[in-house]
């Protein structure tokens, strides 16, 4: 009999998400990826794949700001650009050594030395800019508070780009590629292997990541101030310290996103903004402060990015896609997996 219970609970539930806008589209994402590989090629679902992993990463931390703290950061392009310069001046100064000193250890080590390096910047970045800005301003109003957040975070962006721009110059600061081997065949399209191990560190980053918010006491406090301020304060969860761990972890996310894709993105003082637009659009399509949401809408606008680079022009890359948000925005304010952030009704 409970096991009767169980399974039509189940039906019930998968017939639910079928039928909503989520669901739908993750649907419709599915099918329209199948035949677009079938039609162009495996490598645009491969590459739709690849690249929708650090969209995934890069979304996910700004969701998490705005879900936890209700901060619209939009300076988390340049933890994106933080990540970017940190792995270039640490890696590059070993790739120019290993081209005299060849090292097999030293060429297969060096990308994650200098990965690992960007997030610990990402999260010290975050925590300052947590305990200098937003501490303060949390201590003397919360009147406005999502309005204030805003412009506090577009005069971080301007600081920071301008002390780029001043300290290290407009030059392009990039690398053509973290290990210096052959391209990987997986089912018919050559992949490099910064390409891959990009990929890999998402898939490993958002499981553990998952892991820690499902898991642990800590994930689950940061879930508990999202849902509920006032209550989380009530059952004795540290609030400040909680803030701070939230826009650490989004800084390191964005820092790892900005590092893994050195290759494509290289660094220089207006790197993060379209990073940032890309965020934003994953933020925006699958409701604001939806953390998990986060993740299947940076597939789904890489994939919209891949067909139109394929099929219309790489001009056209964030046109479409954009549109295509907009139109659902018109049925689906609160977006595809719309979920309230809260109090952002009373500001």
């Amino acid at each position: 009999m409970s096991e009767t219970i169980l399974k039509e609970s189940m039906g019930s539930s998968l017939r639910r998400w079928a039928t909503s806008a989520g669901g739908i589209t993750i649907l419709l994402s599915v099918l329209v990826a199948f035949i677009a590989a079938i039609d162009a090629g495996p490598f645009v679902l491969v590459n739709a794949i690849v690249t929708g992993g650090m969209w995934a990463l890069l979304s996910m931390g700004l969701s998490l700001v705005f879900g936890v703290m209700n901060i619209p950061n939009f300076a988390h392009g340049e933890f994106f650009l933080a990540g970017s310069l940190t792995a270039y001046f640490i890696f590059n100064p070993i790739r120019l050594y290993l081209r005299d000193n060849p090292s097999p250890f030293l060429s297969a080590f060096a990308p994650f030395l200098g990965i690992f390096a960007a997030i610990i910047v990402g999260m010290i970045l975050g925590f300052l800019v947590e305990k200098v800005v937003f501490v303060q301003l949390r201590k003397r109003s919360r009147e406005q508070w999502v309005m204030n957040s805003f412009l506090l975070t577009v005069g971080l962006s301007v600081i920071f780009v301008n002390s780029v721009q001043l300290i290290w110059g407009a030059d392009f600061k990039g690398i053509p590629n973290y290990w210096d081997v052959d391209a990987i065949n997986l089912f018919g399209v050559n992949l490099s292997v910064d390409r891959l191990a990009a990929f890999g560190l998402a898939a490993v980053t958002l499981a553990v990541f998952w892991y820690f918010m499902r898991r642990t006491q800590t994930g689950r406090a940061i879930r508990a101030v999202a849902q509920d301020e006032t209550g989380a304060l009530l059952v004795g969860i540290n609030l400040n310290r909680i803030l701070t761990l939230t826009m650490a972890l989004s800084g390191g996310l964005a820092a790892m996103a900005g590092a893994s894709l050195l290759f494509i993105f290289p660094a220089y003082p207006t790197a993060g903004l379209r990073p940032l637009y890309v965020a934003w659009y994953v933020v925006i399509l699958v409701g604001l402060g939806n953390v998990s949401g986060a993740v299947v809408g940076g597939f789904i606008v890489a994939l919209l990015q891949t067909l139109t680079s394929f099929y219309i022009g790489v001009g056209w890359e964030d046109v479409i896609p954009t549109a295509i948000i907009i139109v659902i925005l018109i049925f689906r304010p609160s977006g595809l997996f719309g979920s309230e952030v809260k109090g952002i009704q009373e500001q």
